[in-house]
C-alpha cells in the first residue's frame, strides 16, 4: 500500500512536469518579441531574464500610452508597502504582466489580496497580460481576486478602447526595427 501511494505521488508530479515542459517550449511569438526580432529559442536560453525585461517593457509602454492619451491617468497606487497596480485610469487600477507563469501560493494569495484591496478602495482591478500562455491556476486566482483579466489581443483591444491608440498596430509596424544583437 505504501508503494502504491508513493507511485501515485510520483505520477502526479510526472504529469505536472510534462505539462510545464510543454508550456515552456511554446514557439509562439508576440508583438514585443517581433519588435526585437527575438526568437523563442533565444528567449528560452534565459527565460527569467527575457520575461522580466519584456515585462518591464510592456509595463512602460502601457503606462506611456495611458499617460499620453488619458486625462484621468495617475501613476501606481501605494498602500503602505504594497503597490498592487502599475497605473490608474479613472477608477481602473491596471496592472500589467508579460506572462503569469508562477503558481506559487504566495503569488496566488497576492493576486487575490490585491484585487480585494483595490475594490475596497473603490477601484476596478484590471490585469493586462501580453501573452496568452499563462498558468491556468494563476489566471483563476486573478479571477477569484475579482480582477478583470485581459490576455493577448484582448489586452491590446482594452488599451485601444481606453486610449484611442492602437499599440498593437504601432508594435507590428516596428517588427524587426530593434533587433537584439548576439
Amino acid at each position: 500500500m505504501t508503494e502504491q501511494s508513493l507511485e501515485s505521488v510520483l505520477i502526479k508530479y510526472q504529469n505536472s512536469f510534462a505539462e510545464k515542459v510543454y508550456l515552456d517550449e511554446n514557439d509562439d511569438h508576440d508583438p514585443l518579441m517581433d519588435v526585437f526580432s527575438l526568437s523563442p529559442q533565444l528567449k528560452r536560453e534565459n527565460r527569467q531574464y527575457w520575461g522580466r525585461e519584456l515585462g518591464m517593457c510592456w509595463q512602460l509602454l502601457a503606462i506611456e500610452v495611458c499617460r499620453t492619451h488619458c486625462n484621468n491617468f495617475r501613476p501606481a497606487l501605494r498602500f503602505e508597502n504594497d503597490e498592487p497596480c502599475d497605473l490608474v485610469v479613472g477608477n481602473r487600477a491596471i496592472d500589467t504582466k508579460y506572462r503569469i507563469g508562477s503558481g506559487d501560493s504566495g503569488t496566488l494569495k497576492k493576486f487575490k489580496f490585491y484585487g480585494s484591496l483595490l475594490r475596497e478602495n473603490g477601484y476596478e482591478p484590471i490585469f493586462l497580460i501580453l501573452r496568452k500562455d499563462n498558468l491556468a491556476a494563476a489566471i483563476t486566482a486573478c479571477q477569484v481576486g475579482t480582477w478583470g483579466v485581459y490576455t493577448g489581443d484582448d489586452s491590446f483591444e482594452f488599451l485601444r478602447n481606453l486610449t484611442g491608440f492602437d499599440l498593437k498596430a504601432f508594435l507590428t509596424e516596428r517588427a524587426g526595427a530593434y533587433p537584439v544583437n548576439r
